[in-house]
């Protein structure tokens, strides 16, 4: 089925939607994106599009950090991302990738004095990590300090970082790498945050230890406190830790919530399939298909009732 994108200010099937070779965003970087999921719900045979403001917030505020005038506000690029997920017409899991470049055709290293401009697309996708559980490794690259290059800040050139861990994992017949801060404590996965489980306690590091601060992210501790009644505790988390979890699981926007089952070797105790991390797993994805009433605010249906 063709899909649509949304470039230089028109919908466009997505064949057609091309950029220029000179364009300073592919040469540089400099450009913010986001990735939001839309949900396929068979039983009401509605496309849910999960916390689309929420997304569109952070893309806005990630632009302003590389100099950008955003051209649309946040409840005008929900609504360009609603039509184009209309007048794409899928009924199955999608994935949307928004991104705000600067568009000069043009070289030379700066922020400064260039154009900016944002496009959309939308694309059938299923599972980022396709599996039930993953094994994971800690890579020897680390995460970027926030003044390198701001880790909170989704910017399109430093996902190079993020490559490097997913690719050196995946050679060493890993499914996923785990990255460190500079200074040594746990930060992320390559596309994930991380969440440990130990004693029944839920664990994740903090804002301030060069992680992405995400949406997905955001979703699970609330589910866990609302739903769970568990609290979860936001400190630095040290390497060790990850091979004495009970559980351990990623969260993402493309990853969902995956399972882990095994670090570096060291099998966690839950094999993957621990309690908290299974409860939470259908919790997650009830919300996200619109089938819990107490979160429809976080769900933006597609189709006409």
């Amino acid at each position: 089925m063709p899909s649509y994108a949304f470039l230089t200010g028109r919908f466009t099937p997505l064949e057609e939607a091309k950029i220029g070779i000179m364009t300073h965003a592919l040469h540089y970087g400099t450009a913010v994106f986001e990735g939001i999921r839309g949900n396929w719900n068979p039983e009401k045979k509605q496309l849910y599009l999960f916390r689309l403001k929420e997304h569109y917030q952070r893309l806005i505020n990630g632009a302003r950090v590389l100099k950008m005038q955003p051209k649309y506000s946040t409840s005008e690029l929900c609504d360009i991302t609603v039509q184009l997920a209309q007048k794409s017409s899928l009924r199955e899991d999608v994935y949307i990738r928004p991104l705000a470049y600067k568009s000069t055709e043009g070289m030379g290293v700066r922020l400064h004095n260039l154009d900016d401009d944002f496009l959309v697309f939308i694309i059938p996708w299923g599972a980022y990590l396709d599996m039930e559980s993953a094994r994971c490794s800690v890579s020897t690259w680390r995460r970027p300090a926030d003044n390198t290059i701001p880790p909170s800040v989704k910017i399109a050139g430093m996902y190079v970082n993020n490559a490097f861990a997913k690719t050196e994992a995946a050679e060493n017949g890993f499914d996923e790498g785990i990255m460190l801060t500079p200074e040594g404590h746990v930060a992320e996965g390559s596309g994930e945050n991380i969440f440990l489980v130990k004693n029944g306690r839920i664990i994740t590091p903090p804002v301030y230890n060069n992680i992405l601060v995400g949406i997905t992210r955001d979703t699970v501790i609330t589910l866990a406190r609302n739903e769970l009644g568990i609290e979860t505790e936001e400190r630095p988390v040290d390497r060790v830790e990850l091979y004495q979890a009970d559980e351990c699981f990623l969260t993402g926007t493309a990853a969902h919530l995956t399972p882990v089952s095994e670090i570096d070797h060291y099998r966690l105790n839950s094999n993957g399939a621990g309690s908290i991390t299974t409860q939470l797993k259908r919790l997650y994805f009830d919300v996200i298909q619109g089938r819990c009433p107490n979160y429809m605010h976080w769900c933006t249906p597609v189709y006409p009732d």
